[in-house]
């Protein structure tokens, strides 16, 4: 599979899933078995943990945007640098909706395997995201 289209498996997977907020199309996009090589606090294993995260994210930031600024590939993995925003809306972390704009950045690597996201990585700036719903 070219890199090209490992590109646009993880940006259609960014605009359907999560700025679509269409959830149940997560397994158009990753394995059943994918493995979060960095799990989100609580998250529970494969496709039904992605969708768990997707969900309170989704809770918590109902207006829940990402951007992708910028995208590496080389074989079967994918760098995107992306930023997302969103209004805190409902409790995050423990911390109470605030009703508060936020900016986050980060980073992810997706390995593709068969047309789908097999393993990811994601690096997201939590601690800018709590000072901003927390100050």
């Amino acid at each position: 599979m070219s890199t090209e289209r490992n590109k646009r498996i993880v940006r259609d997977f960014i605009e359907q899933v999560i700025n679509e907020g269409r959830l149940d199309a997560a397994g158009d996009y990753f394995a059943e078995d994918v493995v979060e090589l960095e799990p989100f606090p609580g998250q529970g294993p494969g496709l039904s943990g992605v969708k768990e995260v997707l969900r309170g994210m989704r809770g918590a930031f109902p207006d829940m945007r990402w951007t992708v600024e910028e995208q590496i590939a080389e074989g079967d993995k994918v760098l995107t640098r992306f930023v997302w925003t969103g209004t805190h809306e409902a409790a995050f972390l423990g911390v109470p909706a605030t009703h508060r704009q936020v900016s986050v950045r980060g980073m992810v690597i997706d390995r593709i395997e068969a047309a789908r996201v097999k393993d990811t990585r994601i690096q997201m700036d939590v601690f800018g995201l709590m000072q901003q719903i927390a100050s």
